[in-house]
C-alpha cells in the first residue's frame, strides 16, 4: 500500500490500533473498536473521523461568483457570507461529476470542498471552466478536515476546542460556518454532518491536525471512528455516496435532488440535470441479510423482470434490519415492493421513505 495517499493523522490511526483499506486512493482508517460499536456510539455520544482525504479549492477575484455561478448547480446568489450549501458539479449531459460543498468564505472568495477520488478531475475540470477575474487554489494538501458527529458533539467541542478558544459554538446554526484561529493557523468550524446527528467540521492547517484532533478526542464523550461506520450512518440517512449512489450516468433530478436545481445561472448541464429515466428509490429488507451494490432489482409479482441496480445496501444497526438505495426504472420505481436478486439468494424488498432512520439530531435547535 506503499502507492496510497496517507492523511496527517495516519501514523495516529494505526498506533492506535486501526485497522485501514484502500479508500478513494488513500490508506483510511476502516474501524478502531468495531463498525458496530462506532455506529452505536455516534448515534448516542460523539464520533471523531478523519476525512482529510477530501479536496479543498478556493476561488478567489470580483468575477468569482458569476464564474462559479456558470460550474456549479448551487444558487450563490442567495448563499452569504460564512453559510455553506450543497450541489453538484454537471457535465452538459446533466450527469454527476461531483457533489460537493461550497463555503461563502468572503463576499468574493469561496471554498469548494469535493470527494477525494474526484479531487484531481473536479480541479481540472472546474479550472477549463472557470472565466473571467477569478483564480483558482487547489490547497487539498495543505488542510486537514476532522469532523466531530453525534448528539453529544457540541457539549465536547465546547469543553475541547471551545474552552481553548474561549467561547461556545451554541450559536452555530445548520449549514453556518466561522471562521477562527488554532494555535495561530486559520480555523473553519461549520455545521453540516453526514451521519444525521449534529455535526461539526474542522478545517486546519494540515500541520495541525494532530494537535487538534488528540485535544477533541481527548474528551470522555468523544471516540474515533472509521469509515465503516460513517457509511453506515449515512446510509441509514438515506445520503448518497459518490460512485454509488451518484454517477456521470444519473443527473441530481433522477437521484431525488430537484429541488435543490433553483439557480438562475445557465450553468453547465442546466437542464438536463432534470431528466429522469431511473429513480433512485429507498428500500427495506427484513433480518440481517442485505442487498450488495450490483445487486438486481426485480419487479415482484413472479415476472422475474429486472427493473433495476442496488448502488448501496447494508445492514442498519439502529433499525435492526437491512437497507439499500437502488435506482430502478422510472414506470416501475413506485411499486410498492420489489425482490433484490442476490449472489446466493433473492431478498424481498419494500419501497420505503427517506431517511431511514428518523430520530436524527443534525438538524436541532440550541
Amino acid at each position: 500500500m506503499s502507492d496510497l495517499f496517507k492523511t496527517p493523522l495516519h501514523s495516529w490511526h494505526l498506533a492506535q490500533g486501526a485497522k485501514t483499506a484502500p479508500f478513494a486512493g488513500w490508506d483510511m482508517p476502516i474501524q478502531y473498536a468495531g463498525i458496530l460499536a462506532e455506529h452505536k456510539h455516534t448515534r448516542e455520544a460523539a464520533s471523531l473521523f478523519d476525512i482529510c482525504h477530501m479536496g479543498e479549492f478556493l476561488v478567489r477575484g470580483k468575477d468569482a461568483r458569476a464564474a462559479l455561478s456558470r460550474i456549479v448547480t448551487h444558487n450563490l446568489d442567495t448563499l452569504a457570507p460564512l453559510k455553506c450549501r450543497y450541489g453538484f458539479l454537471l457535465n452538459p449531459e446533466g450527469g454527476v461529476l461531483d457533489d460537493l460543498i461550497v463555503y461563502r468564505l468572503a463576499e468574493e472568495e469561496y471554498m469548494l470542498v469535493v470527494n477525494g477520488a474526484c479531487t484531481a478531475s473536479d480541479f481540472a475540470w472546474i479550472a477549463d471552466h472557470l472565466q473571467g477575474e477569478a483564480a483558482m487554489e487547489n490547497v487539498s494538501d495543505v488542510t486537514a478536515k476532522i469532523d466531530l458527529q453525534g448528539p453529544k458533539s457540541l457539549d465536547a467541542l465546547d469543553a475541547t476546542l471551545g474552552k481553548v478558544l474561549g467561547r461556545s459554538f451554541r450559536d452555530l446554526k445548520y449549514f453556518n460556518f466561522l471562521r477562527l484561529s488554532f494555535e495561530g493557523a486559520p480555523l473553519i468550524v461549520s455545521r453540516t454532518g453526514y451521519t444525521g446527528e449534529l455535526g461539526y467540521e474542522l478545517y486546519v492547517a494540515a500541520a495541525k491536525a494532530v494537535e487538534l484532533w488528540e485535544l477533541v478526542v481527548a474528551d470522555a464523550r468523544v471516540e474515533p471512528a472509521g469509515l465503516g461506520a460513517r457509511d453506515t450512518l449515512r446510509l441509514e440517512m438515506g445520503l448518497p455516496l459518490y460512485g454509488q449512489d451518484l454517477d456521470t450516468a444519473h443527473t441530481p433530478a433522477e437521484a431525488g435532488y430537484e429541488p435543490l436545481l433553483s439557480s438562475p445561472a445557465d450553468y453547465v448541464g442546466k437542464g438536463a440535470d432534470r431528466a429522469v429515466r431511473e429513480r433512485l428509490v429507498a428500500l427495506t429488507v427484513e433480518g440481517r441479510r442485505s442487498p450488495r451494490h450490483g445487486d438486481a432489482v426485480l419487479a415482484a409479482g413472479g415476472s422475474g423482470e429486472s427493473v433495476g441496480v442496488v448502488t448501496s445496501g447494508s445492514f442498519a444497526p439502529s433499525l435492526g434490519h437491512a437497507v439499500a438505495l437502488a435506482y430502478v426504472r422510472a414506470d416501475a420505481s413506485e411499486a410498492a415492493s420489489f425482490l433484490v436478486k442476490g449472489a446466493r439468494a433473492e431478498l424481498g424488498a419494500v419501497r420505503a421513505d427517506l431517511p431511514f432512520y428518523k430520530e436524527g439530531t443534525a438538524r436541532i435547535k440550541l
